[in-house]
C-alpha cells in the first residue's frame, strides 16, 4: 500500500472523506507514516471503534500530537483502570450541571467586560478576542492563578497548542514552545499549591483537584503531569474559540439565525449549536491500534495496526444528514441527538470511554457565546472569510474581523 501521509497533509480534512468515495464506501485501507491503518466510517464503526477490547489509545497517538496538543502522560494516552480513574476526575470535573454553568456565566461576564472595549478600538480580530475572554473565564473558573500581564500570553500559548498539532512546520514548533512555557508555569503551581497542605477545609477548585488527584496507584500525579492535566481543562475550553468563529461565519452567512437567537429560547441556541459543530470542520478524524485480530465489515483487522474513526466524513454523510452541505440548525430542533451519529468531538460513552468529557461545556459556551453575537451590532468588512479545508485545524482565514461594535 501506498503511503498516504503526503496526501493527508495536502487535502486535510477532505483527504479521508476523498478515499471513501473513490473505494465506494468501503473501508479505507493505506498507510501514515509507514504504518498500516484501516479507515472506518459511521455509527456501529463509533461503537466497535470506542469498545475498549477492540481499540487500545496506547501508543497510537504520534509524538508531534502528545507533544503539542494532550502532553505526555495524558488521560488521552491511558488504557484499562489507570484511564478509568483519571478520567473519572475529569468527568467529575467537567460534567457537574453546576460548574458548566458556573463557567458559562464566568464567560457571558468576560465577554461584557471584553465588549465594553471594543467600541473604540476600530477592526477586531473576533478569534483572538474569544480565546482571551475565554482563556481569562477558565483560569478564574478553574482556579488557576493568572498573574497581571499573564492572560494574554496564556491564551497566545493554549491556541497555539492546537494550532500546530497537525501541521510540520512553524507551527509545530510554536506549539511545542507553547506547551513547555505553560506546564513549566502550571507544574510550579502545582507544587506551590501541593506546599501549602492538602485541598481539605478549602472550597476545591478544578485546580485543587488536579493537583491532589491520586491516580489508580494511589500516587499523586507528580507535578508535570498534573500540569498537563490542568492544560486538558484550560487548552480545549480556549480552543472553543474555534467554534465561535464559525458561529460568527454562520451568523454572517445566514442573518436569519440571528431572530431565532435573539428570542431567549435555550432550544433555539442548543440547535444553532449542535449545526455549527457538525457542519463547520474541527477534528477530521481519531486514531487508535487495534489491540487484537478483529474483523470489521468482512475485513481482518491485524493487531496493531492504526485504526482511524472519520469523524469529518461522519458529520457531512447524506444517509445520515439530509442536505449535509445546507447549514440548517432546525435538523436539530425537537430530535434527539445521537451520540454515535453526530461525532465533532468523537463519540463512545463519556463515562466508560474515550469521549471527550468536554462537550456539555463546548454546547453551553457556543450556546451562549452565539446568542451573544446575534445580540451584538457590528460592521463585518471586507477580509478572507473563506475556510481552507487542507489547513487542520481550520477557521475564516482573516479570523472573523469585525468593527464598529456598538
Amino acid at each position: 500500500m501506498a503511503d498516504s501521509t503526503l496526501p493527508l497533509l495536502l487535502q486535510g480534512y477532505a483527504w479521508l472523506p476523498d478515499r471513501r468515495r473513490r473505494s465506494g464506501g468501503a473501508p479505507v485501507r493505506t498507510r501514515l507514516l509507514g504504518k498500516r491503518v484501516i479507515a472506518l466510517h459511521g455509527p456501529a464503526a463509533v461503537r466497535f471503534f470506542y469498545d475498549e477490547e477492540h481499540i487500545h489509545r496506547q501508543g497510537a497517538l504520534p509524538e508531534p500530537v502528545i507533544d503539542t496538543l494532550f502532553g505526555q502522560g495524558a488521560v488521552h494516552t491511558l488504557d484499562g483502570e489507570r484511564h478509568r480513574v483519571r478520567k473519572g476526575m475529569f468527568l467529575h470535573l467537567l460534567k457537574d450541571p453546576e460548574g458548566v454553568r458556573a463557567l458559562t456565566d464566568r464567560v457571558v461576564l468576560e465577554w461584557k467586560g471584553a465588549v465594553d472595549g471594543w467600541t473604540d478600538r476600530g477592526p477586531v480580530v473576533l478569534f483572538d478576542e474569544v480565546a482571551g475572554v475565554l482563556t481569562r473565564a477558565v483560569h478564574a473558573w478553574a482556579g488557576v492563578p493568572l498573574a497581571a500581564g499573564e492572560a494574554d500570553g496564556a491564551a497566545r500559548d493554549l491556541v497555539a497548542m492546537v494550532d500546530g498539532f497537525a501541521s510540520a512546520g512553524p507551527r509545530q514548533l510554536r506549539a511545542r514552545r507553547a506547551r513547555r512555557r505553560q506546564e513549566r508555569r502550571l507544574a510550579r503551581l502545582v507544587e506551590r499549591e501541593r506546599d501549602s497542605g492538602e485541598a481539605g477545609g478549602v472550597r476545591v477548585t478544578p485546580f485543587r483537584a488536579v493537583a491532589h488527584h491520586r491516580d489508580a496507584d494511589g500516587s499523586l500525579l507528580d507535578s508535570r503531569t498534573a500540569a498537563v492535566e490542568v492544560l486538558n481543562i484550560l487548552r480545549p475550553t480556549v480552543a472553543v474559540s474555534w467554534f465561535a468563529a464559525f458561529a460568527a461565519h454562520a451568523l454572517h452567512r445566514w442573518p436569519e439565525n440571528r431572530t431565532a437567537l435573539r428570542e431567549d429560547d435555550p432550544s433555539a441556541a442548543l440547535a444553532f449549536a449542535q449545526e455549527v459543530r457538525r457542519f463547520y470542520p474541527f477534528a477530521p478524524f481519531i486514531g487508535g491500534l487495534a489491540a487484537e485480530r478483529l474483523e470489521w465489515a468482512g475485513r481482518t483487522i491485524r493487531p496493531g495496526t492504526l485504526v482511524l474513526l472519520d469523524l469529518y466524513g461522519q458529520n457531512h454523510d447524506p444517509d445520515l444528514w439530509p442536505r449535509p452541505y445546507v447549514f440548517d440548525p432546525a435538523r436539530f430542533r425537537g430530535t434527539p441527538v445521537r451520540p454515535d451519529e453526530l461525532v465533532p468531538q468523537g463519540g463512545g460513552d463519556p463515562a466508560t470511554g474515550h469521549r471527550c468529557p468536554g462537550e456539555d461545556i463546548t454546547l453551553s459556551l457556543l450556546s451562549a457565546l452565539a446568542v451573544l453575537l446575534s445580540g451584538l451590532s457590528y460592521r463585518v468588512p471586507e477580509q478572507d472569510l473563506s475556510i481552507p479545508l487542507h489547513r487542520i485545524p481550520t477557521a475564516p482565514r482573516s479570523g472573523f474581523v469585525i468593527e464598529d461594535v456598538r
